[in-house]
C-alpha cells in the first residue's frame, strides 16, 4: 500500500486527523512557520529587486529532520497547513524546506476538522496556490520594511527598544485620535421631562417623554427652559391624542466572522481578542470528548465570510424543525452580500456538527471553552432561524400646546431570540403600558421629573470597538486584529484598564514621531488601500513586486528626512533640582520602557533611580503643595498633589493656575480651551474669551 504522509501547522490537530485517515497515513506537524526573515537584518535583497532572504527558524532544525526523514518513505505528500494565506505560504515554506520538488506533493484544505471535511480535502488536492502566497509575502515585507527602517528611529528619538508597525501603528493612532477628541470634548447642558400619568381603570402609570410643542421637537438647553415648561404643564389637561400600532421586524443575526466573534466575546464573556482567538484555536483543532475521542468543534477561526456551506444549512434546518418547530426554520439567505472575495473561501464560525449541543459537550470543556463554543453554537443556530416580530404601539399625548411621547412593545413571534437576544433586546423588551389607550382619553398627571443631563464624548476604545473600527476602516485582517492589539499593549502604547484602552506617555511620543514624520504610514485610507493591493494580489490582478516596488522608494524618502531632522534634535539627559542621596550629583531625566525616571548620571558607579515627578507649576486646590504629574500602575497618566496619599487630590485632564471666575473651582485644559472641572458648573473659555 502507499504510504502517504499529511502535515499539518498544529500538534494538537495531528491525533484527531490521523484518527480519520487510519494506517496508510501518517500525519505529522510543522509546528508553524518553519522560515522566515532573519531577526537580525531586514533581510531583503533590495538591489536584487527586493528578494526577501528567508532563513530556517532557530529551534526548528530537529522538527525539519524529522519531518525529512517522513517525506522518504512517503509516496504523497500532502500539505495541509490552515486555509488562508499565511497557510498557504507554510506550504510554500516546507515545500522548499524539505526539498519536495521531485516528491508528488499536493496542497489540501479543509475548514473544519472533522471526517466528512478531511476526507473530501483529499479527493480534491490541488497545486500551491502562488497568489495567496505572493499575498502574504507582500504584506511580510512590507511590514519588515516599515519595522526596520523607523524602529531605529524611534530608538534614536525615545531612546530605548520601541518598534513601529504598519498596522500597529495605524492602531495607535485611531486610540491617541480618540483621546484628543475626547480630552477636547465640552459637555453642553440639556434636560428631558418626563410625566408620570394615570388612565381612568388602570393602575399601572405611563410613563410619557416630553418630545416638542405643537410646532415640532423642542430642545431644552437650561433649568430655566425646564422649569417654565413644567409651570405650563401643571395646568395643562393631558389627553391622548393618537394611538398607532405598526408591526415591526427584527431579522437574525449573521453568523459569527473572526471580528465579530472578538467583539461579540468581548462584550458578553469579557474576554481579550488574544483571549477569544487562543480558545476559537482549541475548539477548531480539537477537544476530547467522553466516547467520542478528539473532534474539532468549530470551523477555522480567520475569516471575513459569512457564508454558509449548502451542507451546514441542511443539517441546521432539520434541528431546527425537529428542536423547535417548522415555524422557527428560516427559508432564505442570511449571508452578508459584500463586494469582494476576501477569505471568502472560508465559512463564517459555526459549529463542525449543529447537533452537538452545547449541555453534551460541557463536562468535556474548561469553563471557558464551552463558554465560547455556547456562544458560537446559539448564533450559529439563532443565524438561521426565522426573524422575530414586534407590535410597537405609540401614543401621542398633547398637553396644552406641549407634546409627549409613550410606546410599548409585545413580542408577537420570538423566532430566533428563543435562542439568542442580545442587550440592547433586552433593554428595548421593557416597554410602557399603553395598550388600553384610544385617542381621546383623559389622563391625570401624577407626577412630572425634570433631569439635567450633560452631552458625552465618544467613549475610550475598547478591544471590541478598536477591532470594529479597523474592520469598518478595512484596516488589517481577521489574521491581524489580535496580534495588532496585543503588540501596542506589550510595548505599553497603550494600557487596558477595566475593559478601556489608555494611551500612554511612551505611547503619545511614538505617535507624533509617526504622524510627523511619517505621515503617509500613519494615514488611514493609505493603510486601508495596501490591504485592498494585498486583496488583488491574492487575486492574481496584481504582481506583488510591483506594490513592493512602489511603496520602497516613498518610505526611504520619509526615513531620510526624519533621520536629517532628527540628527538636529537634541536629545541630550536633561538634568533637575533633585539632588542624588547617594553620591550628591544632580539626577538627570531618563526614558524607559514606562515612560521617564530619574537616574543618577554616575552610572554605572552609582545605581541610584527613583520615579520622576513632573511638577506643572499648579498649587493642588486642596492643600496648597504641588501638582505632579503621575502615572497609574499601568501607566496612565494622571495629575495629583505630590503630597500623595495624605492629599488625595487627582485629574485626569491638567489642571489650571487659574480658578473658575464664576464658582472658584478647578480649572482643567481640555484641548485648547478650560474647563471647569465641575460640570454642574459649566463655566468654560476659549483663547481667554469667556463662553457660555
Amino acid at each position: 500500500m502507499a504510504k502517504n504522509l499529511v502535515i499539518v501547522e498544529s500538534p494538537a490537530k495531528v491525533k484527531t486527523i490521523k484518527k480519520f485517515l487510519g494506517k496508510n497515513y501518517e500525519v505529522c506537524a510543522s509546528n508553524g512557520h518553519v522560515r522566515d526573515l532573519p531577526k537580525s537584518r531586514m533581510g531583503i535583497d533590495v538591489e536584487n529587486d527586493f528578494e526577501p532572504r528567508y532563513i530556517t527558524i532557530r529551534g526548528k532544525g530537529e522538527i525539519l529532520s524529522k519531518l525529512r526523514k517522513e517525506v522518504k518513505k512517503a509516496d504523497h505528500v500532502y500539505l495541509a497547513t490552515d486555509p488562508d494565506r499565511e497557510g498557504e505560504a507554510i506550504s510554500w515554506h516546507l515545500s522548499a524546506a524539505l526539498n519536495l520538488d521531485d516528491k508528488d506533493v499536493k496542497r489540501i484544505t479543509f475548514n473544519e476538522i472533522t471526517q466528512t471535511a478531511v476526507k473530501a480535502s483529499l479527493k480534491n488536492p490541488r497545486e500551491i496556490d502562488m497568489d495567496l502566497v505572493d499575498a502574504q509575502q507582500a504584506r511580510r515585507v512590507l511590514d519588515r520594511m516599515v519595522g526596520y527602517q523607523i524602529s531605529p528611529l524611534l530608538w534614536a528619538k525615545v531612546k530605548r527598544g520601541l518598534s513601529a508597525g504598519r498596522v500597529q501603528s495605524v492602531a495607535l493612532r485611531m486610540i491617541c485620535d480618540r483621546e484628543d477628541e475626547i480630552n477636547a470634548f465640552i459637555p453642553e447642558e440639556y434636560w428631558t421631562i418626563e410625566a408620570s400619568l394615570a388612565a381612568k381603570g388602570e393602575k399601572k402609570k405611563i410613563q410619557a417623554k416630553f418630545v416638542g410643542d405643537d410646532k415640532g421637537k423642542v430642545e431644552i438647553k437650561t433649568k430655566e427652559e425646564a422649569d417654565a415648561i413644567e409651570k405650563a404643564l401643571k395646568k395643562a389637561a393631558f389627553t391622548v391624542a393618537e394611538v398607532k400600532k405598526t408591526e415591526r421586524e427584527r431579522k437574525a443575526p449573521l453568523p459569527f466572522t473572526t471580528s465579530t466573534l472578538q467583539q461579540e466575546a468581548s462584550k458578553r464573556l469579557n474576554f481579550s481578542t488574544q483571549k477569544t482567538m487562543r480558545l476559537a484555536q482549541q475548539l477548531y483543532e480539537g477537544v476530547e470528548l467522553k466516547g467520542e475521542g478528539t473532534v474539532g468543534l468549530i470551523t477555522y477561526l480567520r475569516t471575513d465570510s459569512t457564508r454558509i456551506s449548502d451542507e451546514a444549512k441542511t443539517n441546521a434546518r432539520a434541528f431546527i424543525v425537529n428542536n423547535y418547530g417548522e415555524e422557527y426554520a428560516a427559508a432564505g439567505e442570511t449571508e452578508k452580500k459584500t463586494g469582494s472575495k476576501i477569505q471568502d473561501a472560508h465559512e463564517a464560525i459555526r459549529p463542525s456538527d449543529i447537533e452537538r449541543i452545547p449541555s453534551r459537550v460541557k463536562e468535556s470543556l474548561s469553563r471557558d471553552q464551552f463558554r465560547l463554543y455556547q456562544l458560537i453554537w446559539n448564533r450559529f443556530t439563532a443565524s438561521r432561524m426565522k426573524s422575530a416580530r414586534f407590535e410597537i404601539t405609540t401614543a401621542r399625548i398633547d398637553a396644552g400646546k406641549y407634546r409627549f411621547s409613550a410606546s410599548a412593545s409585545r413580542v408577537v413571534f420570538d423566532g430566533y431570540r428563543l435562542i439568542f437576544t442580545d442587550d440592547e433586546e433586552e433593554k428595548e423588551a421593557g416597554g410602557l403600558s399603553v395598550k388600553s389607550l384610544e385617542a381621546g382619553d383623559a389622563l391625570k398627571l401624577e407626577a412630572l421629573e425634570g433631569k439635567q443631563h450633560f452631552t458625552q464624548p465618544s467613549p475610550h476604545y475598547t478591544e471590541a470597538s478598536l477591532v470594529r473600527a479597523l474592520e469598518e476602516r478595512g484596516i488589517g485582517r481577521p489574521s491581524t486584529y489580535a496580534p495588532t492589539i496585543t503588540t501596542i499593549l506589550a510595548r505599553r502604547y497603550v494600557v487596558k484598564e477595566e475593559k478601556n484602552l489608555y494611551v500612554t506617555e511612551i505611547g503619545e511620543a511614538v505617535n507624533d514621531i509617526m504622524v510627523n514624520s511619517f505621515p503617509e504610514i500613519v494615514n488611514l485610507q493609505f493603510t486601508a488601500n495596501m490591504e485592498q493591493l494585498l486583496d488583488k494580489i491574492e487575486e492574481g490582478d496584481v504582481e506583488w513586486k510591483t506594490v513592493i516596488r512602489n511603496f520602497y522608494p516613498d518610505l526611504q524618502e520619509a526615513v531620510s528626512k526624519a533621520e536629517s531632522e532628527l540628527e538636529k534634535i537634541s536629545i541630550a539627559d536633561e538634568e533637575t533640582d533633585v539632588v542624588c542621596e547617594n553620591c550628591g550629583r544632580n539626577m538627570v531625566i531618563k526614558y524607559g520602557p514606562h515612560g521617564k525616571f530619574l537616574a543618577c548620571p554616575g552610572f554605572p558607579d552609582c545605581r541610584n533611580t527613583k520615579p520622576y515627578l513632573e511638577k506643572i507649576g499648579v498649587q493642588c486646590p486642596k492643600c496648597g503643595k504641588e501638582v505632579v504629574l503621575r502615572k497609574t500602575r499601568k501607566g496612565r497618566k494622571y495629575y495629583g498633589c505630590e503630597d500623595n496619599p495624605n492629599c488625595d487630590f487627582m485629574s485626569w485632564q491638567k489642571p489650571s493656575k487659574k480658578p473658575c471666575p464664576r464658582c472658584g473651582g478647578v480649572m482643567v485644559e481640555r484641548g485648547k480651551r478650560l474647563v471647569c472641572a465641575d460640570t454642574a458648573c459649566g463655566y468654560f473659555e476659549e483663547n481667554g474669551k469667556e463662553e457660555e
